[in-house]
C-alpha cells in the first residue's frame, strides 16, 4: 500500500515538471508561418510615422542591434516581400515612402551575378521610377541615426544577392514641406 502511493504521488511530481519544463513542444517548435512577418508588419504600419524607416534586405545584411531597429525573418522571396510592403505604405492614409535603393547595385554585372538584370527589373517595376540610388553606407549611417530616436522595422530575407536592400524613410502622406514652411513662417 505504501509502495502504490509512493508510485501515485512520483507520477504526479513527475506529471507537473514534465509540464513546466523548458523543452518546447512539438507545437511551439514548429517553425513560424510565413504570415507572422506579414502581421507583425501591418500590426507596426499604423505607428509608424515620418522618420521611421522600413527596410527590406538580403540575407547577409547585418542583425542591426540599435535600440529603435526591430528585425523581422520574412521566408518568402525578395521581391514578393518588397511588393507586399510597398502595396501597404500606398494603401496607409498616413505615410508615404522616400525610397532608397543600393547605388552599389548598379555596377553588379550579370557576369558576377546571373539573373541580376532581371532582379533590377523587378525592383524598379515594384518600386517605381523615384527610387532613389545612394551608397550602402550612406544609408546604413542614416539608419543608425535614426534607430537612436525612431523605429526602424527591418525585414529580412532569404535574397542571396549582394546590395539588394530596399530603403523606405517613410514621410507624413497629409502634411507636406510647403505647408510646414507657411506654418513656420506665421508662428515666427
Amino acid at each position: 500500500m505504501f509502495l502504490g502511493k509512493y508510485l501515485a504521488v512520483l507520477a504526479a511530481g513527475l506529471a507537473v515538471i514534465s509540464g513546466c519544463s523548458s523543452k518546447p513542444s512539438d507545437a511551439q517548435a514548429s517553425a513560424p508561418s510565413v504570415d507572422d512577418w506579414q502581421s507583425r508588419f501591418e500590426e507596426m504600419l499604423p505607428l509608424l510615422g515620418h522618420r521611421n524607416w522600413i527596410v527590406i534586405t538580403d540575407m547577409a545584411y547585418p542583425l542591426q542591434s540599435g535600440q529603435g531597429i526591430v528585425t523581422v525573418y520574412a521566408d518568402q522571396p525578395y521581391l514578393e516581400v518588397l511588393k507586399t510592403v510597398v502595396g501597404k505604405i500606398k494603401e496607409a492614409p498616413h505615410v508615404f515612402a522616400h525610397v532608397y535603393n543600393d547605388k552599389e547595385l548598379e555596377f553588379i554585372t550579370e557576369d558576377m551575378v546571373p539573373g541580376i538584370g532581371e532582379l533590377r527589373s523587378g525592383m524598379r517595376s515594384i518600386c517605381g521610377p523615384e527610387a532613389e540610388s545612394v551608397m550602402h553606407e550612406q544609408l546604413i549611417s542614416r539608419l543608425d541615426d535614426a534607430g537612436k530616436l525612431f523605429t526602424v522595422l527591418i525585414i529580412k530575407t532569404p535574397q542571396t544577392v549582394p546590395y539588394t536592400t530596399t530603403f523606405f524613410e517613410l514621410d507624413c502622406a497629409y502634411w507636406d514641406a510647403n505647408r510646414q514652411s507657411a506654418l513656420d513662417a506665421l508662428t515666427k
